[in-house]
């Protein structure tokens, strides 16, 4: 009996050490994470802190943004989009960082016709400069209900994934002149608004007003990630590296399952590609199209 006393005890202890070596999981109370910005009380946090809901009528959209700051993280959030007819609407919900040189990682999904599907439009900015769109169908209805989208952000890779499928990948090819986001930290961001000049059709399209509000709503956030604060990262140091299971995600890469899953995706539900937009760039793809 004392040496099963003694067994849990230790396993006790295990636990503890291990939860303790895990950067910050940060499961989702919206009161504690994040701060609503913008849209003078079109957002709001409901349910004790686990509902966020952004609205966009004709005066305003809305919008909010982490408290913290990350240099690399798991990012995991559960959104349910805008219903009905959407058309020139977007919501957006990505990482940032400040300044005129900043990295960023999008998702984006444009808004569409009642029965038409939304696009979910992705970019990665490193270093101010953008312009690396791929943008997919979903393979689902996002607005009957609750989709996880998440961002692997780690010092080799960023993965963009749906309900645990990736959809993109895009690697850490400076060895070969391409800047990667490894030194800004960056909040997590995401706002409703209207952007019928470009969002549908081109901006062909423009957004229904008799419809309105417009309601986005987010649940179940999640960040597994190394937090800035006062130049010090809760990670220990700003290239991390980690071996231990609970930090797994610091050096995740795809496996051959979700290699798969990605070329599943991309072949079925991809409709642009910037690395195969030869015309777009005339003088030769970008430097990342092209190397394995």
């Amino acid at each position: 009996m004392a040496s099963m006393t003694s067994s849990s005890v230790s396993l006790i202890l295990l636990v503890t050490l291990l939860l303790g070596s895990m950067m910050v999981a940060s499961a989702g109370n919206f009161n504690q994470d994040f701060d609503l910005t913008w849209g003078d009380g079109r957002a709001k946090i409901l349910n004790n802190g686990e509902l966020l809901t952004l609205s966009l009528d004709q005066p305003s959209g809305s919008g909010f943004q982490s408290k913290n700051e990350y240099l690399f993280g798991k990012i995991d959030m559960q959104l349910k989009l805008v219903a009905g007819n959407s058309a020139g609407t977007v919501t957006a919900y990505y990482l940032s960082s400040k300044g005129s040189t900043w990295d960023e990682i999008d998702f984006e999904f444009l808004g569409n016709l009642s029965g038409d599907p939304y696009i979910l439009h992705t970019n990665v900015f490193s270093q101010g400069k953008g312009n690396r769109e791929q943008q997919f169908y979903l393979w689902f209805d996002p607005t009957a209900d609750f989709h996880t989208y998440s961002i692997l952000w780690n010092p080799q890779r960023i993965i963009f994934s749906v309900d645990g499928t990736p959809i993109r990948e895009f690697k850490n090819l400076e060895s070969s002149g391409v800047p990667f986001p490894k030194n800004q930290a960056m909040r997590i961001y995401s706002s409703l608004w209207n952007a019928d000049d470009w969002a549908t059709r081109g901006g062909l399209v423009k957004t229904d007003w008799t419809q309105a509000p417009f309601t986005a709503s987010y649940r179940n956030f999640n960040a597994n990630a190394c937090v800035l604060s006062s130049g010090a990262s809760s990670c220990g140091s700003n290239t991390p590296t980690s071996t231990s299971s609970s930090n797994a995600w610091l050096s995740e890469e795809l496996d051959s399952a979700s290699q798969g899953r990605l070329q599943w995706a991309q072949k079925n539900y991809m409709i642009y590609n910037y690395c195969t937009d030869t015309k777009r760039f005339p003088q030769g793809l970008p430097v990342e199209c092209t190397t394995s």
